[in-house]
């Protein structure tokens, strides 16, 4: 009897040990095949129902991902009325993830009257708020409220996170204010239901009061109220914070300082965001994430690139960080690295869903590598709308027009087209001014209704305006019931394509009128319309409201004033609003070394020229255009030949056509006629009729007959349709006394049914515009402007002018050819202005031709003998006269 008792107590003591040991291993089992070990154990030890052993096992598959074994072991007990079980098998679902698992189980408790108890309602609750299953959770407080459970913390700090996820903050509040108690957890549900819902004002409330109950915050605290900070942009509210958090020394705290990271990006502060992140001793991948998507909003697209590669290194990236990166890469035009990280993604196993291909095929196209953004399209399972329209954009924007409309008519078959549809195929028809297209497309968007969208309605008006239709472009303005600030910029620059400045003006000012506050993309569509008037006065008006709405430091609108001031005969002010600009770009350069060349001051072309180059600016293309063309209207013929030399050399940039135009017009002006024709021959490219015109022009300037000749074959050889190089050629013969060939170059334009344009000239007085055609005989007081002229020629000739004839190419008596000359419409413009300004008044006077030789040449004598500045611009450049003299130098 003794040996069995002592017996047994030993089988007790073993069976103590093995339990405590199996115990102590579950706790530390590290994965599971060592778990599965110890449950054959346990098994084999019959202990398998054991509820402790139970519960320890289903706990353990949960923190190690494996709910089926949950459910097993769950079963093998399922009769049980023990809640602990219950509560178990519960928060295992909940942590595998299985919210409605969890609460299938919660319901199965309760019908086989299972009793919950206060661990019950804490995960049951975690699940309805985890699904923000708003009915089920207020359901589940009842049955709290039921059991009297309403004063216990942990399950109202559960309720309080639950009503916040399903975002019905109200009860959350009223719950928190009834508590009997609170703990920081409770505090921080509060502020994060507030935060997480973008009551950032309420967040902050709620903060700023658990600061006056005296409790500290902690991690989660700070995480909450940072996000607060951040949204609502309180800047010195999220410094008061950030200093609370260096005093209590939480920052060591990652969750704090990936919120601190987070703020500062939102307050736009970089340089606070850097000095953070390279303080921080721990890093996640969220502090790398946040970095990374922050430096990408804020546009720093090599930065976010490079923090990227040095993330990679360390952790995995998520799907939000690469898709910041490769946005990132389209921004910067980083093709190579964005290749770089979709082999990443491919050779890593990213799951690609829609919309991160459609961002890779975005990139791909912005790039400018349609090639690899069709492949991956044409891979696509699950292909949608914005994946059409990214191709076809992509398409437009590298200018493969065919390829989109082609595209285009693939895409009917399997999707509707949409507003952003229409307004990339629009783009296209601005680009090729296809009319046929703009009326086709039209009747598309008008059957499928998308006629009153704005967007697509803008486009319209901008269509049909670039396509030369400025009346079925009105047309569109009017039929829009609800007009943007764009379409009102859409509506003016329509005019400025069609060169009506008046429409234009008036557009401009009903703008204004129905309440739409100009920006700055309508002071860019406006500025050029006072170009085609000199309105000055109009042109001084919109600097002013320019100067009102701050928008004087935008580069572009510098650059537009500045060539508004210089089309409307006011070099000053163009200098005055340069000089003041605070930041220059390379157009702005262009602007005032071309404005410079316009005005023959060739000198200061170059000085501005080297200032730009010394600012650190790179000289592109249209710059070397720029500075060439001033030096050949200044005379400066080894300066210009430097420039171009230099072009070549130093900036590795290949002259093009615009540049060898500009070398023969400055060896053409200077009088080298021999030596340009040989420059045009050595082209490596072949001369068009504007090369050949500019030598031809010089060369009847300059009487030189045999070139002349040579040139004018070249011109009419080339059979172009613009009638102005036909008009120079038959000039050249009609000085030449070869009136036959004059007739047969008039008589094929007439066949052609090509014409020249006309002569026109236009001056502004108090603020209204006249014009003059040439031998126009039909304005007001045209008998008082012919009688000044006559008295003028008088004048002129007793200082020993002679009208020079050669410049009328008719075949008619020479009193005759004086008659025309008197009729030139720049002198009918001036001797207008002589009559209706105050005496010493300067003139401005507007021509859309070359000024002739003889009018040049009696603009110098009537500026001496009127005692009168007149500026005059022609087709190529602005001459002033004054005392006799004209700026150009006779370098015209």
């Amino acid at each position: 009897m003794k040996a069995t008792k002592q017996f047994s107590n030993f089988s007790c003591r073993s069976r103590y040990i093995y339990t405590a040991a199996i115990s102590k291993a579950l706790s530390s089992s590290p994965n599971r095949k060592n778990l599965q070990k110890l449950h054959s154990l346990i098994i084999t030890f019959g202990l398998h129902k054991s509820l402790f052993f139970t519960g320890k096992l289903i706990s353990k598959y949960s923190q190690l991902k494996d709910p089926a074994s949950c459910l097993l072991i769950f079963r093998v007990n399922a009769c049980s009325q023990n809640t602990y079980i219950w509560n178990t098998i519960i928060r295992a679902m909940n942590h595998s993830g299985f919210y409605e698992k969890a609460l299938e189980f919660y319901a199965e408790m309760r019908k086989a009257e299972v009793k919950p108890d206060n661990y019950t309602f804490p995960s049951v609750i975690n699940a309805c708020g985890s699904m923000m299953d708003f009915e089920k959770g207020r359901d589940v407080h009842e049955h709290v409220l039921e059991s009297g459970f309403e004063s216990d913390l942990y399950i109202n700090n559960a309720l309080i996170d639950m009503y916040a996820r399903c975002n019905e903050l109200g009860r959350a509040q009223e719950l928190f204010d009834g508590m009997p108690h609170r703990d920081i957890v409770s505090w921080n549900s509060l502020i994060s239901g507030y935060s997480s819902n973008g009551y950032f004002k309420e967040a902050l409330q709620v903060y700023n009061q658990l600061r006056l109950d005296s409790l500290v915050p902690d991690s989660f605290s700070f995480s909450s109220v940072l996000l607060s900070c951040g949204g609502l942009g309180e800047i010195a509210e999220g410094e008061i914070v950030h200093g609370l958090v260096e005093k209590l020394g939480t920052r060591s705290n990652v969750i704090v300082s990936n919120g601190l990271l987070s703020m500062y990006f939102k307050f736009n502060m970089l340089d606070n965001c850097w000095r953070i992140f390279n303080e921080m001793v721990e890093k996640d991948s969220v502090t790398w994430n946040t970095i990374i998507c922050g430096y990408f909003e804020s546009g720093w697209y090599q930065e976010s690139i490079r923090l990227f590669s040095e993330m990679v290194r360390q952790f995995e990236p998520d799907i939000l960080t690469i898709t910041s990166v490769l946005r990132a890469c389209t921004y910067a035009g980083d093709l190579t690295f964005g290749r770089c990280v979709h082999d990443y993604m491919l050779n890593n196993g990213y799951k690609c869903d829609t919309l991160i291909t459609n961002i890779i095929i975005n990139m791909y196209a912005k790039c400018g590598d349609m090639s690899h953004a069709r492949q991956v399209f044409e891979n696509m399972r699950n292909d949608d709308l914005v994946s059409w329209n990214s191709i076809l954009n992509g398409y437009v924007e590298n200018q493969t027009y065919q390829e989109a409309m082609e595209l285009f008519r693939r895409m009917k078959i399997k999707f509707q087209p949409d507003s952003v549809t229409y307004v990339a195929l629009l783009s296209i028809c601005t680009e090729l001014t296809n009319l046929s297209y703009t009326e086709e497309l039209h009747c598309n968007i008008l059957k499928e209704g998308f006629d009153s969208t704005q967007i697509v309605g803008n486009a319209l008006v901008d269509a049909y305006a670039k396509c030369g239709k400025l009346e079925d472009s009105l047309k569109q303005f009017e039929n829009m019931k609800i007009r943007d600030t764009v379409t009102w910029n859409s509506v003016i620059a329509s005019c400025g394509h069609s060169k009506d400045s008046i429409l234009g003006f008036k557009m401009l000012s009903r703008m204004r009128l129905e309440g739409t506050i100009p920006d700055a993309p309508t002071f860019l569509s406006a500025l050029p319309l006072c170009s085609y008037l000199i309105a000055k006065r109009q042109g001084k008006e919109m600097h002013g409201c320019i100067l009102r709405f701050g928008l004087e430091s935008n580069i572009p609108i510098g650059n537009a004033l500045t060539e508004m001031y210089s089309n409307t005969g006011s070099l000053r002010n163009l200098i005055l609003v340069f000089e003041q600009m605070k930041e220059r770009d390379v157009v702005s350069w262009t602007s005032i070394i071309s404005s410079y060349g316009m005005y023959g001051e060739g000198r200061k072309a170059l000085e501005a020229f080297q200032l730009m180059k010394t600012g650190g600016i790179l000289p592109d293309h249209v710059v070397f255009v720029a500075v060439i063309y001033a030096c050949s209207h200044s005379g400066l013929v080894q300066e210009g030949r430097a420039c171009f030399e230099q072009m070549k050399t130093d900036y590795n940039i290949v002259p093009k056509l615009e540049h060898y135009a500009c070398m023969v017009d400055l060896l053409s002006r200077s009088g080298r006629l021999t030596e340009a024709e040989d420059f045009i021959v050595s082209m490596p490219m072949k001369p068009d009729a504007s090369i050949w015109g500019t030598l031809l022009s010089a060369c009847r300037a300059h009487g030189d007959v045999k070139i002349a000749e040579r040139v004018a074959e070249h011109v009419l050889k080339l059979n172009i349709n613009d009638p102005g190089y036909h008009i120079l050629a038959s000039n050249v013969y009609a000085a030449l006394g070869r009136w036959d060939e004059v007739r047969k170059i008039r008589t094929s334009l007439k066949a052609k049914g090509l014409k020249k344009d006309p002569g026109c000239s236009w001056l502004e007085i108090q603020n209204r515009v006249y014009y003059f055609g040439a031998g126009d005989r039909f304005f007001k007081q045209h008998k008082e402007v012919i009688g000044l002229l006559g008295v003028l020629s008088g004048l002129m000739a007793k200082e020993g002018y002679a009208a020079d004839v050669k410049s009328v190419f008719h075949d008619v008596e020479e009193d005759e050819k004086m008659g025309m000359l008197c009729g030139h419409s720049e002198r009918l413009a001036i001797a207008f202005g002589l009559l209706h300004t105050s005496p010493g008044t300067p003139l401005l006077i507007m021509k859309n031709l070359r000024v002739c030789g003889d009018c040049h040449t009696v603009t110098k004598y009537i500026s001496r003998i009127m005692n009168r500045e007149i500026l005059v611009r022609d087709a190529n450049r602005f001459h002033l006269f004054k005392d006799g003299t004209c700026s150009c130098r006779d370098h015209w």
